[in-house]
């Protein structure tokens, strides 16, 4: 592999492609654009490709399901009374706190007005084409020399239907998010099911489901949050999972159940040999990666959830100017997001050199394996939770950037012991960040 460094002279202004608007994708061209990065501003052209008419990508919140004005699957998953579950004080980018004034946990709204902002104080809204949809991306002047590579990338106006000319770019950034795409796992006899069923991605509001029998399927965040908000309003609610059962106190029509077996009609089969005649079933499953615009050149596809191809979960083992931001689950976003944009350019600047891509490739096998070795499921191939910080700190080092301050990694671990011990009310707690720079949590009150 030529290095890095080699590729392009310091003379040469490259061209990104940044695809989506959300909080990855701004985080992008802050960094690419910002003038306070002067060789950065000054070496990079950057366009980012937005299919919607706004900002924000899943922070988006909007009534509809299905599609939207322009014919597209809606993107955001985002239901009316959302409140994080993590506080402002790290879900921040490192270099734009969150304005003084909310609670640690706040409604979605406010972090759609908080990515507002981020883009208006860093002037980022005349690098974006709204409603531009990209359709291909593949790598051309492949010669043997990377330093010649380029990516065309073919784009769409949504309103109008025109394909417009395919465009030439140095590098591309892929920050189109992975929460758009449904997961719906295949359950015995579900074609037979008499009730409604619904994804967590078209969830929008809990008055839907008044005095509904309602199972949930699928633990994780979205599961356990939208199964608290039904309960004051269905019949029952049934959580089914195959974890651990959760310890917190949990409201009294709120029932824990394994894995479904099959489903019979309006019956619905558990594990272990229970049935719950059901109204509705809510997939709280998660979502599939899509990367269906990129050529197969690419090497990088989706195999049982994991991203292959990617080395460090970010860049292309075949091609590095092509990387993948915001593939790792579990995580503090906002941040990591920063960590792996702020590599991604000291690798196209020289000031990082990355290894052979038989060494990337070798890198991400083994940490695969390891994995594996340890009993996750293949689909946990890019779930990070405790090993962030780890691998945010390598990534910082790899980028001879600082690293991330601690309390990002201590406000992670509280909140995770909170949420464990007091599900329904964690979210009334309230934190800040003492001039030490350690995290505190300053309020319980009605935990």
């Amino acid at each position: 592999m030529i290095l890095f460094r080699k590729h392009f002279s310091m003379e040469t202004k490259l061209k990104v492609a940044v695809v989506g608007a959300g909080a990855a994708g701004l985080c992008a061209l802050r960094h690419l654009t910002s003038p306070e990065h002067v060789a950065s501003s000054h070496r990079f052209e950057v366009t980012c490709f937005e299919q919607s008419s706004r900002i924000g990508g899943t922070w988006i919140y909007t009534e509809r399901t299905g599609s939207d004005q322009n014919g597209l699957p809606i993107h955001s998953s985002m239901y009316k009374n959302l409140r994080t579950n993590l506080p402002v004080q790290c879900m921040a980018f490192p270099d734009f706190p969150f304005k003084s004034g909310h609670p640690s946990f706040v409604k979605h709204e406010v972090v759609q007005e908080y990515l507002e902002d981020y883009a208006s104080h860093f002037d980022l809204f005349k690098h974006i084409k709204f409603q531009t949809l990209v359709k291909w991306i593949q790598p051309v002047n492949m010669q043997r020399e990377l330093k010649k590579l380029q990516w065309e990338v073919t784009t769409c106006d949504v309103v109008n239907k025109i394909e417009h000319q395919p465009e030439l770019f140095d590098a591309i950034l892929i920050c189109n998010g992975h929460y758009a795409d449904p997961l719906i796992p295949d359950i015995p006899g579900i074609e037979t099911f008499s009730g409604q069923v619904y994804h967590s991605h078209d969830y929008r509001v809990p008055e839907t489901f008044s005095d509904k029998v309602v199972i949930i399927l699928g633990a994780g965040s979205s599961g356990q949050d939208i199964s608290l908000e039904l309960a004051p309003y269905s019949k029952w609610v049934y959580l089914s999972h195959k974890k651990t059962l959760l310890a917190s106190k949990l409201p009294e029509n709120l029932t824990q159940k394994p894995g479904i077996e099959k489903i019979l009609s309006s019956s619905v089969h558990f594990n272990d040999g229970s049935l719950v005649a059901a109204d509705v079933l809510l997939f709280c499953t998660g979502y599939n990666y899509n990367y269906s615009f990129l050529a197969p050149q690419c090497e990088v596809q989706v195999v049982d959830g994991r991203v292959t191809g990617l080395f460090k979960h970010l860049f292309c083992t075949k091609f590095p100017t092509l990387a993948v931001i915001g593939v790792c689950k579990v995580i503090v976003p906002f941040p990591m997001f920063d960590v792996q944009i702020r590599l991604f350019r000291s690798v196209l600047e020289g000031t990082c050199v990355l290894p052979s891509k038989d060494s990337m490739d070798e890198d991400t096998e083994n940490d695969y394996r390891k994995r594996l070795e340890e009993g996750m499921p293949h689909r946990y191939a890019h779930t990070m939770s405790s090993l962030q910080f780890n691998y945010n700190d390598d990534l910082a080092d790899m980028a001879k950037i600082n690293r991330l301050p601690f309390h990002y990694s201590q406000l992670y671990h509280m909140c995770h012991q909170l949420r464990q011990q007091h599900l329904t009310s964690y979210k009334n707690c309230n934190f800040d960040i003492n001039e030490a720079g350690d995290a505190v949590l300053i309020s319980s009150k009605n935990i």
